[in-house]
């Protein structure tokens, strides 16, 4: 699978747990638009990217947002 670099989405958040980032990945697992999601609880900024042709990142944001997490656009 080869991916376009424009179609990965990639975002600083304050999920920083096992359990939160179980959590928000099954929440994202139900977009049918994204075809990947991780979150790298190593990273001091607990980098959230995700592979979507057709979300924004408003959307994402406030997905993220609503589950109760920080959520900012890196760029």
């Amino acid at each position: 699978m080869i991916l376009d670099i424009q179609n990965i989405l990639i975002f600083k958040t304050n999920i920083q747990t096992k359990s939160a980032k179980k959590m928000v990945l099954e929440v994202l697992d139900n977009f049918d638009e994204i075809e990947r999601s991780t979150i790298d609880l190593d990273d001091r900024d607990c980098v959230l990217r995700i592979v979507s042709d057709n979300l924004t990142t408003d959307q994402i944001i406030s997905t993220i947002r609503s589950l109760g997490f920080e959520c900012a656009e890196l760029e």
